[in-house]
């Protein structure tokens, strides 16, 4: 999910999906820095994050070492 959306925050909605599956694995998007994002609290240290822009390999790899963990 991508980290700053209209009405409601992809952390808003990774946490409402976990209600509903609690193993859930996700992986947020942002084209916000690492450090924007972590150090004004949106997301928590260690979150699953690609920054875009990305490429399809870049996807494709980050989304394979999420469901591995």
């Amino acid at each position: 999910t991508d980290v700053v959306m209209p009405e409601m925050s992809g952390r808003e909605l990774a946490d409402k999906a976990r209600l509903i599956n609690p193993a859930l694995k996700v992986l947020y998007t942002t084209g916000y820095t690492r450090n924007a994002i972590v150090h004004n609290g949106i997301l928590d240290p260690g979150t699953k994050l690609l920054t875009k822009p990305f490429s399809l390999e870049e996807l494709a790899d980050k989304v394979r070492r999420v469901l591995d963990e």
